[in-house]
């Protein structure tokens, strides 16, 4: 096979692979309204294609909080994939509810490919078994100054050996001042995006990709995320990084 060939051929895979995902529909009648009124802000089918999330894989959605995220994915992979809601254990502790709401979800019939998982922040799961881990909005709480200064680093060396050779860790957050480093990811609930670029590549990963769907460059990222002027409506990133084959 000629190098035009091999083009041509991944050019046509890539397509292949976008126009499935982008096809995908979510059915709003399982989901609870109040989850399906935040579409319009959270773009979930963006999301779904950003993450190249196909049927049949396994997906972590590690730090779920309540399970926005993942109903869309255990619809995204469909009865033959997997959706493992991770929760971190020392979470769960303080925040008793993320646990039995996730654990309500996996619960619902119309999710039995759902698993409500508690563990350690290191245990994201069996080495290369995972395609994708997805974490949105919560990055910046592995900062925590209750957390030890290098859980970042744990957690990120525990996904890149849970996925798979190939597969992708996928960030979304809300971005703090450029420069800015963690400064705020107590006071205001953000991360300046360049730190999780370099703390994520540190451990062996590929930067693959970004997204500015979730970006509002009218949000001057000073205000804390829950400050009613700016909630659900945050500038935020999303940085896909990939695990090399």
């Amino acid at each position: 096979m000629t190098l035009l060939s091999k083009h041509i051929l991944l050019v046509a895979s890539s397509a292949i692979m976008v126009a499935a995902t982008s096809s995908f529909t979510l059915d709003n009648s399982i989901r609870p309204a109040s989850e399906v009124a935040r579409d319009a802000a959270r773009k979930p089918l963006e999301m779904v294609t950003f993450a190249k999330i196909a049927p049949g894989q396994t997906v972590v959605d590690m730090l779920p909080g309540g399970g926005y995220f993942t109903r869309i994915f255990a619809q995204a992979v469909g009865p033959s994939g997997h959706v493992v809601a991770l929760v971190p254990r020392q979470f769960a502790e303080r925040f008793p509810k993320a646990r039995t709401d996730i654990e309500a979800l996996a619960a619902e019939p119309a999710y039995k490919n759902v698993e409500a998982a508690v563990r350690g922040l290191g245990d994201v799961g069996v080495p290369n078994s995972v395609d994708r881990v997805w974490t949105a909005q919560n990055y910046h709480d592995l900062k925590n100054s209750q957390l030890h200064a290098d859980t970042t680093t744990g957690v990120n060396k525990a996904v890149f050996a849970a996925l798979k050779p190939g597969g992708y860790y996928i960030v979304l957050d809300h971005s703090a001042a450029a420069g800015s480093g963690i400064r705020d990811v107590e006071k205001l609930h953000r991360i300046d995006a360049a730190v999780v670029k370099a703390e994520v590549t540190a451990v062996g990963f590929k930067f693959d990709g970004e997204s500015d769907t979730l970006a509002n460059p009218a949000d001057d990222r000073t205000k804390l995320v829950f400050d009613p002027a700016i909630r659900g409506h945050t500038d935020q990133f999303i940085y896909r990084f990939r695990k090399p084959d």
